[in-house]
C-alpha cells in the first residue's frame, strides 16, 4: 500500500513533468502568418523568440518589421503528410520577404498540427 508522502511525491513528479512539457510546447510553438503579395499568398512561421526579435508578437509586428528593415527571411510553411501520414502544416523552405512586393500580412490559422522549423 502507497504511503501518504509516495502519494505526494508521485503527484509532485507528474506535475513537474506536464508543466516541463508545456513549457516545451510553448517555446516550440509556431505562429503563422500568410502573406499576401501582388502575384501570390505564402504561409511563413515563426516562433515566439523570432516574433520577440520582431518586437511584437502578432501580424503588425511583422508588418512593421519588414516595412523598417525592407526584408526579413523566414520559413515558408505549405502542407505535407508527416510520418504516420496526417496531414501537417510543415516547414518546406526558407525564403527572403521583400517590402516592396508584399501588400499585406495576416495571421492564419489551419486545422492541422504545426511542425516548428529548424
Amino acid at each position: 500500500m502507497l504511503s501518504r508522502c509516495d502519494l505526494i511525491k508521485g503527484g509532485a513528479v507528474a506535475l513537474l513533468t506536464l508543466s516541463i512539457q508545456g513549457a516545451w510546447a510553448q517555446e516550440t510553438r509556431m505562429n503563422l502568418f500568410k502573406i499576401v503579395t501582388i502575384k501570390d499568398e505564402i504561409v511563413v512561421g515563426l516562433s515566439a523568440q523570432e516574433l520577440q526579435a520582431l518586437g511584437g508578437n502578432d501580424a503588425s509586428a511583422v508588418a512593421h518589421a519588414l516595412a523598417q528593415k525592407g526584408d526579413l527571411t523566414v520559413w515558408q510553411y505549405n502542407v505535407h503528410r508527416g510520418p504516420n501520414g496526417e496531414l501537417q502544416q510543415a516547414p518546406t523552405v526558407k525564403i527572403g520577404l521583400l517590402a516592396n512586393a508584399s501588400l499585406r500580412v495576416e495571421p492564419y490559422t489551419t486545422p492541422y498540427q504545426i511542425v516548428p522549423h529548424p
